[in-house]
């Protein structure tokens, strides 16, 4: 196979939008359950939307940023398909922006 022909197949993945959200196995991976970190994350927001002290609410922002984080960099590891290798790439570094931002 040369370079050209490969070059060709792997644009001809990128562009197939099966591919993009597919496992290796074949199988539609757009959510999967039980996703702790995510549940983590929920539980979080709702929380957030009642009036806290200010020491809880920073408790719960912290929570809520780092369910996020291990979400995120779960799925930069071991993301069932390369759509959520790449949420997960972007959802990391929004994280990481809006951390050090404050």
């Amino acid at each position: 196979m040369t370079s050209s022909t490969t070059f060709h197949l792997i644009s001809a993945r990128l562009r197939s939008g099966s591919w993009w959200f597919r496992s290796s196995d074949g199988r539609l991976t757009l959510w999967q359950w039980p996703n702790p970190a995510l549940c983590v994350w929920m539980v979080a927001v709702v929380l957030g939307w009642f009036e806290l002290s200010a020491t809880h609410a920073t408790a719960v922002d912290g929570v809520r940023h780092g369910a996020l984080l291990v979400w995120a960099l779960d799925e930069v590891v071991r993301g069932a398909s390369p759509f959520r290798h790449l949420l997960g790439a972007v959802i990391l570094a929004a994280q990481l922006v809006s951390l050090v931002l404050g």
